[in-house]
C-alpha cells in the first residue's frame, strides 16, 4: 500500500488452512482480516502523519480516512460516463437539459446560451479531472479556467482589469500583482503536504478566492479546484449545491476576515454530505439494477 509519505508498506496473512488448490478469492474469512487489517494499520497512520489542529485532530482525520478507504471501493462501481455529472458544478439547468445537450445535440427553449457552454465546458473539465490530468500549478490552472470559459465570451487568462466581489467586503489582488501572489499560493499549496489534503484544499480554496485571478469564473475554477487536490490525492470529490451557496459565501466573507474555520467546517460537512448522499446511495441504486 502507498503510505502518504511516499514509502509502500506490505500486508501479508498467515493462512493456516491453505493448500494449492484454494484461490485466495475463494477463502473469504481471510481476505476480510487481511482488508481489516490493512484498514486499522492505515487509519492509524494517517491519522498519526497529518498535521493536527483543533478542527483537525485525529478522530477526523480517521473518519476522512475511512471515507477515502470507502470511496477506492466506490469508485470501481461506477463506470467513466456515471462521473461526467453536472452535479459536481451544477446549475439551473434540469437533468433532462443535460441530457438533451450531450446526447441529443439540442437545446430546450428559454434556456440561456451561456448556461449551456458552461455545462459542456463543465462535462469536459470533470472528465479530465477524475483522469487526473489536472493539476495544481499555473499552466493547468490557466487551462482549467479556458476550459471552462470556452464560448461564454469571457477572456481567459488572469485579468487585465481590476474585479470586486459583491456582498463581500474584501479587496481582490490588483491584476498587476495576480502573478506573484498565484505563485506563492501554488509554492505554498506543494510546501504544506503534512496538511490534510481536505483542510489544504480548504485553505487554498480561500485564498484562491480571495486573489480573484479571473476576470469571471473564478468560483467555478476554485471550486473545482479543490476537487482537483482531493482527487490527485486519492480522495473523494465534494459537491457545493446552488441551494447551499448562501453559507458557502458567509464561509468565504469569514475566511476573508481571517476567521479560516468557518470555511474549513463548511467544507467538512459537504464532503461528508457528498459521500453518504451522493456516492453510496449512487452504488445502492447500482447494486439494485
Amino acid at each position: 500500500m502507498r503510505l502518504p509519505n511516499g514509502r509502500s508498506k506490505k500486508y501479508s496473512l498467515y493462512l493456516k488452512d491453505y493448500t494449492p488448490d484454494k484461490e485466495y478469492d475463494e477463502m473469504p474469512n481471510c481476505k476480510r482480516e487481511l482488508e481489516e487489517n490493512i484498514k486499522n494499520d492505515l487509519l492509524n497512520i494517517y491519522s498519526e502523519y497529518y498535521k493536527k489542529s483543533v478542527i483537525y485532530n485525529a478522530n477526523l482525520i480517521k473518519r476522512l480516512e475511512e471515507i477515502r478507504l470507502e470511496y477506492k471501493d466506490v469508485i470501481k462501481k461506477f463506470t467513466k460516463k456515471q462521473f461526467q455529472s453536472n452535479a459536481i458544478e451544477g446549475n439551473s439547468l434540469t437533468l433532462k437539459d443535460v441530457t438533451m445537450i450531450f446526447h441529443e445535440k439540442k437545446m430546450s427553449k428559454n434556456k440561456d446560451l451561456r448556461e449551456i457552454y458552461e455545462t459542456i465546458n463543465t462535462r469536459d473539465a470533470v472528465e479530465l479531472i477524475f483522469e487526473n490530468k489536472l493539476k495544481v500549478n499555473k499552466d493547468h490552472i490557466i487551462k482549467l479556467h479556458q476550459i471552462l470559459t470556452k464560448n461564454t465570451g469571457i477572456p481567459f487568462g488572469y485579468k487585465r482589469i481590476p474585479n470586486f466581489l459583491l456582498g463581500r467586503n474584501v479587496e481582490t489582488t490588483p491584476p498587476e500583482k495576480v502573478d506573484i501572489e498565484m505563485n506563492n499560493l501554488i509554492k505554498w499549496y506543494h510546501e504544506n503536504q503534512d496538511m490534510h489534503p481536505l483542510e489544504r484544499a480548504t485553505i487554498f480554496h480561500g485564498m484562491f478566492e480571495k486573489i480573484h485571478p479571473f476576470e469571471d469564473g473564478n468560483g467555478r475554477v476554485g471550486r473545482l479546484l479543490i476537487n482537483i487536490i482531493l482527487i490527485n490525492n486519492g480522495y473523494p470529490p465534494l459537491i457545493i449545491r446552488k441551494t447551499q451557496r448562501l453559507a458557502y459565501f458567509g464561509a468565504l466573507e469569514a475566511f476573508d476576515n481571517g476567521h479560516k474555520d468557518k470555511l474549513k467546517r463548511f467544507i467538512i460537512e459537504k464532503y461528508k454530505n457528498t459521500h453518504e448522499k451522493f456516492f453510496k446511495i449512487y452504488v445502492k441504486y447500482l447494486k439494485e439494477v
